[in-house]
């Protein structure tokens, strides 16, 4: 007899769902935390983007400006210092970023906005500027008023040559980084390279490119000028890896929480049965009885059996016992009269007049509430006249006395037989024979088994044939799957025999291609 614990292993023991759950969470832990981890990574790279687009914009905006501030001032290299002076320190006072426009006349500068007037040819005072150029730009250490701290020095070359044109020193305190980086919530690192030279945001020193940082994750160039923006950020910053981590684990205690009530409640192995009965997982296998006079087919019994999508085939012990503990019997055995029903019209051709047709019946279903009108229901379904039904009582619960002699009288009044399954096996088995009228004995393959072998059950099932017997009861074999255990229990007056030698259970089709080739079967010949 299979256990309840047997069953659950097929479907769903509680260390299995366990199991599920973590598994179910550490899964959930890691896709979950894995999406945000690219959401997060995929913003900030979006952020980067936008950063690095937007202080593009600004400094060709702010160099655009300073481009407009120089040309609006070209005229003035026409003209002499002390006549400029005023003005030219005027322009620069208006422009916070500019700390000196520088007048430049044959390649000399000769007018500053902050000293005045001077003469220093270009090639001195910047030698990394060439004035042959358009426009060229330059880091420089700092300026004579503004010694050691580092400036951007623009070069803005007049149309009319001649050497002309309008040299500046900028005031660089990366402002436009601290603008755009402000919502930020990690700053990342900025370096302004015109040449070989950058200001960054890591030392308040002007570096060589060589010693930047590889690989910025953004470069920018502006169209119109000789300078290039690199940008560096991190794209797995601690604080997004920590709040991956955190939703992961957030998110897999959920899952496995969720995996876990759907297998407990969605899943469990009493609504597992409801699901298969809905479904039609359940079918029934018929195996002949024979006659012990000519070995002929003179009855079926209905055998349920269960194919699980996921499980496979789940054995009839387990899942009859289970259904029984968890109250589901009763639909259970409903299914069944149903399923027989369905296939009574062919099994009516099968059997022959006056066929016997086991059916298994459990005992709380016979004591249960509906249980006549399921009787009654199930007769209805059936052909008139078909066949003998003989109900099969199991021994798995106790019957109450009482109310099963009135229950068997009853079966008895519609024109049913009833029969105790597997004699013997049961610590009831006697007290059956004693206190109720049945009409059949099955006999347990227990027993069966025994036949010819010096066991101490051996003189048991010569008693138990005696007393079937004395008691008026037609006595049926189960288990029989040697010529040598027929005969002996052919000898021994045994009225019918079931079991493998005779046929294992089949499905309805493979019955009716047993019962038309019964003429080549030679049970008698083997026997005999």
């Amino acid at each position: 007899m299979y256990s309840i614990t047997l069953f659950a292993r097929y479907i769903s023991t509680p260390k299995q769902i366990a199991y599920c759950s973590i598994i179910a969470g550490l899964l959930g832990s890691l896709l979950f935390g894995g999406i945000t981890s690219l959401m997060l990574h995929g913003k900030r790279e979006a952020s980067a983007d936008i950063l690095a687009k937007d202080i593009n914009h600004y400094f060709s905006a702010f160099f655009n400006d300073l481009h407009v501030a120089t040309d609006s001032i070209q005229p003035l290299t026409f003209t002499e210092c002390r006549d400029v002076n005023g003005e030219l320190t005027s322009r620069a006072a208006f422009n916070i970023y500019v700390r000196a426009f520088v007048l430049v006349r044959n390649g000399k500068a000769y007018c500053s906005s902050a000293t005045g007037a001077m003469h220093m040819a270009m090639g001195n005072l910047v030698p990394e500027i060439d004035i042959s150029k358009n426009i060229d730009f330059s880091i420089m250490t700092g300026t004579p008023m503004m010694p050691g701290k580092p400036t951007i020095a623009t070069w803005f070359k007049n149309p009319e040559g001649d050497g002309r044109g309008i040299f500046t020193t900028l005031n660089v305190n990366l402002t436009p980084y601290l603008l755009f980086t402000a919502r930020q919530s990690d700053a990342p690192i900025i370096a302004i390279i015109v040449g070989n030279r950058a200001l960054t945001t890591l030392s308040s020193e002007i570096v060589n490119v060589d010693s930047l940082p590889p690989n910025p994750s953004r470069t920018t160039s502006l169209s119109q000028y000789p300078v290039k923006i690199y940008l560096y950020t991190k794209p797995w910053p601690v604080e997004d890896l920590q709040l991956s981590v955190l939703a992961g684990l957030i998110f897999g205690l959920l899952s496995g929480v969720i995996c876990s009530y759907f297998l407990y409640v969605k899943m469990r192995p009493g609504k597992e049965i409801l699901t298969g009965i809905k479904q039609g997982q359940f079918y029934v296998m018929y195996q002949p009885v024979v006659g012990s006079h000519d070995l002929k087919m003179s009855g079926l019994e209905a055998l349920m059996r269960w194919n699980h999508p996921t499980a496979g085939m789940i054995p009839p012990d387990a899942f009859i016992a289970f259904a029984e503990a968890q109250q589901l019997i009763v639909p259970l055995t409903r299914h069944l009269f149903a399923l027989i029903a369905r296939d009574a019209e062919m099994l009516q051709r099968i059997l022959p007049p006056g066929g016997k047709f086991g059916i298994n019946l459990a005992p709380s279903h016979l004591h249960s509430p509906t249980f006549k009108d399921d009787i009654m229901a199930f007769a209805a379904s059936l052909p008139p006249d078909g066949f003998q039904i003989v109900f099969e009582i199991t021994e798995r619960d106790m019957l109450k006395e009482k109310e099963a002699m009135n229950l068997f009288a009853w079966l008895h009044e519609q024109g049913f037989e009833i029969a105790i399954d597997d004699f013997g096996t049961g610590h009831s088995a006697l007290i059956y024979l004693e206190r109720f009228t049945l009409d059949y004995l099955k006999i347990d393959r227990g027993f069966v088994n025994t036949i010819g072998m010096e066991t101490v059950t051996a003189p048991v099932l010569d008693a138990v044939l005696t007393l079937a017997k004395r008691l008026n009861m037609a006595t049926v074999a189960e288990g029989v799957e040697t010529p040598e255990q027929a005969k002996w229990l052919i000898e021994r007056g045994v009225n019918y025999l079931q079991g493998y030698y005779f046929s294992r259970p089949l499905t309805l089709a493979q019955l009716a291609s047993w019962n038309a080739s019964q003429n080549d079967h030679h049970f008698l010949k083997d026997i005999h």
